[in-house]
């Protein structure tokens, strides 16, 4: 593969080992990290995403179990099944997969994990801890983000970095993020959006460039400067007869027309959406830490 691959699954897997060190001394103690699911409705890439989230638990060694609830389900019993899980001693993670079929039910639905077992990072006192820099349960994709820049040796220390989508699962997270003066962040941050005049203005400024928008080939050659860096968080499915299923993945970014400009750039599949898996794990260990020390 080529050096300027950041490959998610080669750091992911090393950051996973670090883990199964860290819950050594756990489970000497009896302390078996735990991690529960909810899943409403049968979409089928929630599905997939957390089959690939239980099956990450179980090589890492974390235990994890499921609450599966029909489409639609009524707000009342997406609660309960929450509560469920913040009463639980045994389960130290809650993750609510999003989104959720009635997407009005979100915000009371996040609002109602503990804060303590919010492993996904999307309660308002994490969040809000986060923008503090105190510490927090950082949210997965933007700690993945930042966790493989470091790692591959792009830090994002003094750069400047371009963000486009502002959502607030990934990109005013990660714009946040990055600003905090740390060994992950300290970067100058230009946050881009729909409503960004001359999106390629701002992109040709970049050092580095995060593209979240959810929209296949947003980021094309001409508007990336010679030795950026770019990172892809995108996912999206595009027809393609050639394939069995008939369709093919590809990111936010035009992989092929960028790749001999860029210095380091990460593949889509394979780049940001193990690491966001990862962190997911990370945060579960944390919780468990955490709650292990309080005794």
């Amino acid at each position: 593969m080529s050096e300027k691959i950041m490959d998610g699954k080669v750091i992911a897997a090393e950051m996973r080992e670090e883990l199964k060190k860290r819950l050594a001394p756990l489970k000497e103690k009896g302390v078996m990290p735990g991690l529960g699911v909810v899943l409403v409705g049968d979409d089928p890439a929630s599905r997939s995403y957390v089959t690939a989230k239980e099956r990450a638990c179980q090589d890492v060694g974390i235990h994890s179990q499921e609450i599966r609830l029909d489409a639609p389900a009524p707000l009342e019993e997406i609660l309960d099944a929450v509560r469920g899980y913040n009463r639980d001693p045994d389960i130290h993670g809650i993750l609510v997969q999003l989104p959720l079929p009635d997407a009005r039910m979100e915000a009371e639905v996040i609002a109602a994990i503990d804060p303590d077992k919010d492993v996904d990072g999307f309660h308002p006192v994490n969040i809000g801890r986060m923008i503090l820099g105190l510490p927090a349960f950082l949210p997965c994709t933007p700690h993945g983000v930042l966790q493989m820049l470091k790692r591959a040796g792009q830090s994002p220390n003094g750069r400047h970095v371009v963000i486009i989508g502002r959502s607030n699962i990934v990109g005013r997270p990660l714009a946040n993020l990055l600003t905090l003066k740390n060994e992950l962040g300290n970067a100058t941050v230009t946050l881009c959006h729909t409503g960004t005049g001359d999106l390629a203005h701002h992109t040709r400024q970049a050092d580095i460039i995060v593209a979240a928008a959810g929209r296949p080939h947003t980021v094309t050659a001409d508007m990336v400067r010679d030795g950026a860096v770019v990172v892809d968080v995108g996912v999206n499915r595009v027809d393609d007869a050639s394939r069995p299923r008939g369709y093919r993945l590809v990111g936010d970014v035009d992989f092929d027309g960028v790749f001999d400009k860029v210095s380091a750039i990460t593949p889509v599949p394979g780049g940001v959406g193990p690491m966001t898996i990862t962190m997911l794990l990370y945060n579960t260990v944390e919780a468990a830490e955490r709650k292990q020390q309080q005794g």
